[in-house]
């Protein structure tokens, strides 16, 4: 690696209460994972940006070259869609420290995540937090600038232990919690195949909400119970619970009822529903049990969570 390079790294993230209501001001709780990005940056070719994202085997799924005297303008890229929505990162960033690659040296970045992308385990957020790292900027403003959402995810990708996150009015207070379940053994994910849009979800969530403040008050209980839940039965029976609240909201069926019907165990949504992660919780590994059905990712809990 070239001596002048920098090299930034933010944690993945998971969402395990709260979701959809965090925008409202509900406690959620929330855990980095063992998987993240990482973001090198190196000196390049005068007035040239030469950008690559490698995928977690090690190829490149997106490169771009930018010009750094014309305002940031594409020379060429093998995405136009993700070539704009890195030229908007880069202008948020200018609006925040306009000193940001104010010099005529060019940069050669590269971003390197050990997940694969479509599991929904924060692409956007580990890059929002690096680029934040590297110019120097508020992580949490360039978000709100460009992909937007709660900033959980970004608290996800600084810190190192589990968490609760709550957002209310435009104030944030994450505190570091002991989360560390005697059954966690019993635990595990399960990926579901299709990546969700947390921005799709979100607009389905803003539509249909209505009088969500009993679910405020109840949403904030469970996650309590979770942080000093001890037995497995109780665990489960709080993420069922946690469950049935937001399918009321979000007018959708819980994922055990429309795809798991006969498991024995429970299964609670992550994040926005209908893709990405599930928790399971389950006395016997499940994992014949998911890959029966068409889903071979099943991590068990100690190897996905910090």
């Amino acid at each position: 690696m070239n001596p002048t390079s920098n090299t930034f790294y933010s944690n993945g993230k998971l969402l395990i209460t709260g979701e959809y209501l965090i925008l409202d001001g509900a406690l959620a709780l929330a855990i980095p994972t063992t998987y993240g990005q990482s973001l090198t940056v190196e000196p390049g070719q005068d007035d040239l940006l030469q950008w690559k994202s490698f995928d977690h085997l090690g190829n490149v799924w997106f490169e771009a070259t930018l010009s750094l005297n014309n305002g940031f303008g594409a020379l060429e890229t093998n995405d136009a869609p993700i070539s704009e929505r890195l030229l908007q990162i880069l202008k948020a960033i200018k609006k925040h420290n306009p000193s940001f690659l104010s010099t005529d040296s060019g940069v050669k970045v590269s971003s390197n995540a050990d997940f694969p992308k479509n599991w929904g385990l924060g692409t956007s957020s580990t890059l929002i937090n690096n680029m934040a790292q590297w110019a120097n900027v508020d992580a949490y403003r360039l978000l709100e600038d460009t992909f937007g959402g709660s900033g959980y995810d970004i608290a996800c990708a600084q810190h190192n232990a589990p968490l609760t996150y709550q957002l209310e009015a435009n104030r944030r207070t994450i505190i570091k919690r002991h989360f560390n379940p005697q059954f966690k053994h019993q635990l595990y994910f399960v990926y579901l195949n299709k990546k969700q849009n947390s921005r799709d979800g979100i607009a389905s969530y803003q539509n249909n909400k209505t009088n969500i403040t009993s679910a405020l008050s109840e949403i904030n209980a469970i996650t309590n119970d979770m942080l000093s839940c001890t037995t497995l039965e109780t665990f489960q029976f709080l993420m069922d619970s946690h469950e049935s609240i937001i399918s009321q909201i979000i007018k959708q069926h819980p994922v055990k009822e429309r795809l798991f019907k006969d498991f024995k165990g429970s299964i609670k949504s992550l994040g926005a529903w209908g893709g990405d992660f599930v928790l399971v919780a389950s006395e016997h590994h499940p994992k014949a049990y998911f890959n029966q059905k068409g889903f071979d990712t099943v991590i068990p809990y100690a190897e996905m969570i910090l």
